[in-house]
């Protein structure tokens, strides 16, 4: 019986030449693409594109709603504390007379 022996480099280099001569034969022998096909591709590419690009519209302006969202609370919120400011800065007469108010308002609704 005979011993393994490990392929030397002129083997492995012929094994790689024959692997490559393969693969080009395989591809040249390929039947090249017809007109049709290629429309057809070129078609589903352009829907493809048109699809994403619907999608990045439609992601651009749910971003920009929520931006908008988050300006309006912000705004909104410092109305809120512009208006606590000005509440606390009322003098003792008119936080009474507010107060009253708020009473009398209450007594007429039981009424």
């Amino acid at each position: 019986m005979a011993k393994y022996q490990e392929p030397g480099f002129a083997d492995r280099a012929a094994a790689s030449r024959n692997a490559r001569a393969k693969a080009v034969a395989k591809l040249q022998a390929k039947p090249a693409l017809d007109q049709a096909e290629l429309a057809e591709r070129a078609a589903r590419a352009k829907e493809r594109e048109a699809a994403l690009e619907e999608k990045r519209k439609a992601a651009l302006a749910k971003r920009e709603a929520e931006r908008e969202a988050r300006l309006a609370k912000k705004q909104e919120r410092a109305a809120a504390e512009a208006k606590a400011e000005a509440k606390a800065q009322l003098s003792e007469e008119e936080r009474k007379a507010a107060r009253d108010a708020k009473y009398a308002a209450r007594k007429a609704r039981k009424k």
